[in-house]
């Protein structure tokens, strides 16, 4: 069968390189086209447009590109109905797929949604949108299936995805040699993916680096970005730089600053204390304070129902608020501890891997039906 994918962002990318791998073991002569990413590329995917392109971040942000998405948009209507998909499967990303999602429905095409968009925590309406265009989604939080009972919608519970991607790591025994790191314990920095992530957030996690000067800084950078937006932290020497190698830094790290998104949630799986940064526009920051209904913005925090990891956000993202917070998380700090308590439980509550092939299985079942 001819499967087309969309996913918008670099997490997006990840689960559907493993989603491929799971339809493919259900489906051994699966032909797959789509948006994405290096990873869905390299497992077999014809790659139609990058991410990098397409991942644009805040309302203020997406605003000043609307004639741009317009033109995204247009584009992928057209390749998929060139394309007629078996199955047309939508990967989080929800203010384009949403729209994708209601054209693919009115052409007749089977909708799947794997990751459900967070409407859960603000513009909960989007849910009846949902359930009008999309003929199954899978959740990968137990709260959702609750949340979707509300709109007497059926969804199908099958775990989080990044429990694939952290069960095949196997952390490399020459990652420190490899990358020139010295015999300091590590801070690890992970700006984020995208570029407005970087300038926001990059500068204000490096002015810690004075106050822990027995620490080495290691920043996770990612090849999808200009290489210039790295350059300054090169030349200064403020901190090394390692390249699509964010598990093994993290699996070397005593700590971590980490910008909001998936990267928080896998961190707390990897188990490295970390401080999680949120910086966006003003305006984007004034109209998402309005619309979100949620109490954290980090994944680790609303997965457990408590602050287990500080959260900095906007104006109190500042050099004294990190540097308070880096040295309660350290080892040895009054908060470390409790954090690493905190994951085990967060474990228990993610569970175990194997959430990609069994939506690839359903995806491939419910095609048969």
């Amino acid at each position: 069968m001819k499967y087309y994918l969309i996913a918008g962002e670099r997490s997006g990318d990840l689960h559907g390189s493993n989603l491929i791998k799971g339809i493919r073991a259900n489906d051994p002569h699966a032909e797959f086209r789509g948006w994405g990413g290096d990873m869905m590329e390299a497992e077999g995917m014809s790659l139609v447009t990058h991410y990098k392109d397409t991942a644009f971040m805040g309302f203020l942000e997406v605003v000043m590109n609307l004639r741009t998405i317009t033109g995204f948009l247009k584009k992928c209507k057209a390749d998929v109905l060139d394309y007629q998909p078996d199955a047309l499967i939508l990967i989080d990303y929800p203010g384009f797929n949403l729209r994708i999602a209601s054209f693919a429905k009115s052409r007749g095409l089977k909708v799947f949604y794997y990751i459900s968009p967070k409407v859960w925590a603000w513009n909960q309406k989007r849910a009846w949108k949902i359930k009008a265009n999309v003929d199954h989604m899978f959740v990968i939080f137990p709260f959702e299936v609750d949340f979707y009972k509300k709109y007497d919608y059926k969804v199908d519970y099958v775990g989080n995805p990044l429990m694939d991607a952290i069960a095949a790591f196997s952390p490399d025994p020459d990652f420190r040699r490899k990358h020139n790191l010295d015999d300091r314990p590590i801070i690890a920095l992970l700006p984020g993916s995208r570029k407005q992530e970087i300038i926001g957030m990059l500068d204000t996690m490096l002015t810690t680096q004075k106050h822990f000067s027995d620490y080495q800084y290691v920043i996770a950078g990612v090849k999808n970005l200009p290489s210039t937006l790295y350059d300054q932290y090169l030349s200064s020497g403020k901190a090394v730089i390692v390249y699509e190698s964010t598990y093994d830094l993290l699996s070397v790290a005593d700590a971590a600053l980490v910008t909001s998104g998936t990267a928080t949630l896998e961190t707390a799986l990897l188990k490295v204390p970390e401080v999680v940064c949120y910086r966006t526009s003003a305006i984007s920051y004034a109209l998402a304070k309005r619309l979100i209904r949620i109490p954290f913005i980090s994944l680790v925090n609303l997965i457990l129902e408590k602050e287990a990891v500080r959260e900095l956000i906007q104006d109190e993202l500042n050099e004294g608020n990190l540097v308070a917070e880096l040295k309660q998380i350290l080892p040895g700090g009054s908060k470390h501890e409790q954090q690493m308590r905190d994951y085990e439980r967060l474990s228990e509550l993610v569970g175990g891997a194997g959430a990609s092939e069994h939506t690839g299985g359903l995806i491939v079942q419910y095609l048969s039906k």
